[in-house]
């Protein structure tokens, strides 16, 4: 047993509870509004664009990359780039999903407004009802964390967790529904080792399909 064992179990407990929780707490029906969306970007020539600070930077980036790996074209726009001309990224159309746990962060609202004069769709994705963000988003999706795992209950971390977890089951369905194949995936994932797989089984079925044809 190691003297930190105790605050180990305690702190994964915490996320996996959070998590769990979340089955029976988000809204389906805004999820089902979000996939539906995310399900055109591709199709109308649209991207996705992410943002947020801090630990919801670190979020929206990685939902970013879980877009792409799905065919959904995504990418992160640092706050700090946006005001410095990155805003040109927002075209008509597009979709912008914005992470902030409280919904007030003002590096996060400044997209609203150029979202708007743009006709860009927005999906806030915060924990406060009364914040400028679900009040102004087109899409409000809340993911409500009770307890974030830090000894002060304030560093986002459960949240951080759950919120990638809750974005993986959308970017994921969005595969199950796409007619996303495993041709598709190697095509755009041939690196590491997930690359070494797919080229291995890959190969094995072109192997047994010659052996087929002798």
């Amino acid at each position: 047993m190691s003297r930190y064992d105790e605050s180990i179990n305690k702190i994964l407990n915490i996320e996996w509870t959070d998590i769990k929780k979340l089955i029976d707490t988000l809204d389906r029906g805004v999820m089902e509004q979000i996939i539906d969306l995310l399900l055109t970007v591709r199709e109308n020539g649209r991207k996705v664009i992410t943002a947020g600070c801090g630990t919801s930077g670190a979020t929206a980036v990685r939902v970013a990359h879980s877009l792409n790996v799905c065919e959904v074209p995504s990418f992160f726009l640092d706050p700090s780039m946006s005001i410095h001309g990155g805003f040109g990224a927002i075209q008509r159309g597009d979709v912008v999903i914005l992470f902030s746990k409280g919904g007030n962060t003002p590096e996060v609202t400044n997209y609203i407004p150029v979202c708007r004069k743009k006709g860009a769709t927005i999906i806030g994705v915060s924990q406060n009802d009364d914040s400028v963000l679900a009040k102004l988003a087109d899409i409000y999706f809340k993911i409500q964390i009770d307890t974030e795992s830090d000894k002060f209950n304030m560093c986002a971390s459960a949240s951080c967790t759950a919120y990638c977890a809750v974005w993986d089951a959308i970017a994921f369905t969005i595969m199950q529904f796409n007619g996303y194949t495993k041709e598709d995936l190697l095509l755009i994932h041939t690196g590491g080792k997930v690359g070494e797989l797919l080229a291995e089984e890959n190969k094995k079925q072109r192997e047994n399909k010659n052996d087929d044809l002798q």
